[in-house]
């Protein structure tokens, strides 16, 4: 651990950081929905609609779940800007074996700005959700054409 006075960035007792030259740094997307218990619940809430959706049910039958959340809590983590502790594959080697068309891609993603708007998610944030989604898009879908998210 560093000594708060080295660090570039330090916290008040409110929460809210300040930068080396005293300009305040806002809270990332991870602090602002209430952090790890808040991205825990919005990922439960996600996989109960997908695993219902029968469209997409059928490539989560051979997993388990369990490990499943827990990698897309920390995935989801990342991309909402708190701690990168993912350690798992990638989204290319993870997926392409799948073969996931992009209508089923669109699919997950729907549910995905669903869930995180049914929860009171910020517009902001749910745009900058949706960015990460177009932008690994590729990583994800082996064929096909483009589908919104």
């Amino acid at each position: 651990m560093t000594d708060p006075e080295d660090s570039a960035l330090s916290s008040s007792s409110d929460g809210v950081g300040t930068i080396g030259d005293g300009a305040t740094a806002q809270p990332s997307h991870y602090e602002r929905i209430g952090g790890a218990e808040s991205v825990k619940a919005a990922v439960r809430l996600f996989y109960d609609r997908v695993l219902a959706d029968p469209e997409l049910a059928g490539y989560f039958t051979e997993l388990n779940m369990e490990e499943q959340r827990r990698h897309m809590v920390l995935m989801l983590t990342v991309v909402l800007g708190g701690p990168n502790n993912y350690a798992g594959r990638g989204l290319a080697e993870a997926h392409q074996p799948l073969e996931i068309p992009a209508e089923h891609y669109a699919r997950v993603g729907a549910h995905l700005v669903d869930t995180l708007a049914g929860l009171g998610v910020p517009g902001d944030i749910i745009d900058d959700v949706r960015a990460t989604l177009v932008s690994v898009r590729d990583q994800v879908v082996s064929s096909g054409t483009s589908a919104g998210v």
